[in-house]
């Protein structure tokens, strides 16, 4: 569903407001799960800029057909904490505009940026983010924190160089969780969803995934990401970042990367379709297949480090 159809252009500019008449609608890069479109609109005085998102992915709405009440419930909730999220202008829960949810937000200003002139700089600013994100208290929001992958039916890779520390991972990962704070987390935080304006984080999108749960989650996530996109030492430069700002309220523990590895772990892995819309196209599958291998061995030294 790459177009928006007339009935969704009469659903935003019914929710915006009786005088909004649509001026542009551009097609926005980077969404690989669902179609995101941006619209200006004329108000009586002044221009106004808001996104719409369809959840047209049948396989994604079979397993979690809540999605547009799980974005609208995030996003309610992380800008009435004060975080750098869109606003919540209307929400389609059931597909009854044009047959698949919908969520309609605001506009937040920013660009993604995955070539940063001052990676350190940019790092300390994702760093710092997530633990914004990450002292939002939450006890009563109804999504909480799973697991993508069944642990008891994960395999060691084929592709793998390194069969053996495979098997360590998934060995690791087999035992109980450690006990961890639960707190409001993003749960797909990565470079790709993070907006920067004049060299400062200026906001955080694509929430659906939000719930409550453990810290390291978003940490270990966001390292995998940093890892395939950079190196390894990229992802334990951003750990660091995390740590320093965190402070003592978030204790590190291996289990937390090793469980978000396994999290990806459906396939060969495979360059994000988003980092090549935002520029990086030098990227293979098979340097992602050598980079998964390498974070994999550094994350199992650590872990018997830790021991």
């Amino acid at each position: 569903m790459d177009y928006l159809s007339e009935q969704i252009q009469k659903w935003v500019v019914s929710a915006v407001g009786k005088n909004a008449a649509i001026v542009s609608i551009e097609r926005l890069k980077g969404s690989t799960s669902s179609v995101l479109h941006k619209l200006t609109l004329k108000l009586t005085d002044e221009m106004k800029e808001v996104v719409v998102r369809q959840y047209d992915n049948k396989e994604w709405l079979k397993e979690e057909p809540d999605l547009a009440l799980h974005e609208a419930g995030s996003l309610f909730w992380a800008t009435d904490k004060g975080l750098s999220a869109p606003e919540v202008i209307a929400y389609e829960e059931r597909g009854k505009v044009c047959g698949v949810p919908l969520v309609l937000m605001s506009k937040v200003t920013g660009t993604v940026e995955l070539k940063p002139q001052d990676m350190s700089e940019w790092i300390d600013g994702l760093a710092k983010e997530l633990v914004k994100i990450h002292t939002v208290d939450i006890s009563d929001f109804p999504w909480k924190y799973f697991s993508y992958n069944d642990m008891g039916k994960v395999e060691v890779p084929g592709w793998s160089s390194v069969p053996g520390t495979w098997k360590k991972v998934i060995e690791m990962v087999k035992g109980a969780p450690p006990k961890a704070r639960e707190c409001f987390i993003h749960r797909d935080y990565h470079p790709a969803n993070v907006l920067w304006e004049s060299g400062s984080v200026s906001g955080v999108v694509d929430w659906v995934n939000a719930c409550m749960g453990p810290a390291g989650i978003d940490v270990g996530h966001c390292r995998w990401n940093l890892a395939m996109l950079y190196d390894v030492e990229t992802a334990d430069e951003f750990l660091s970042a995390y740590q320093g700002y965190a402070g003592p309220d978030y204790v590190y523990d291996p289990y937390w990367d090793l469980i978000s590895l396994i999290d990806v772990l459906f396939g060969p892995p495979e360059v994000y379709p988003g980092w090549k819309a935002f520029g990086v196209t030098e990227l293979t599958n098979k340097l992602m297949e050598e980079r998964m291998d390498k974070y994999a061995v550094s994350l199992v030294e650590n872990a018997e480090r830790s021991e």
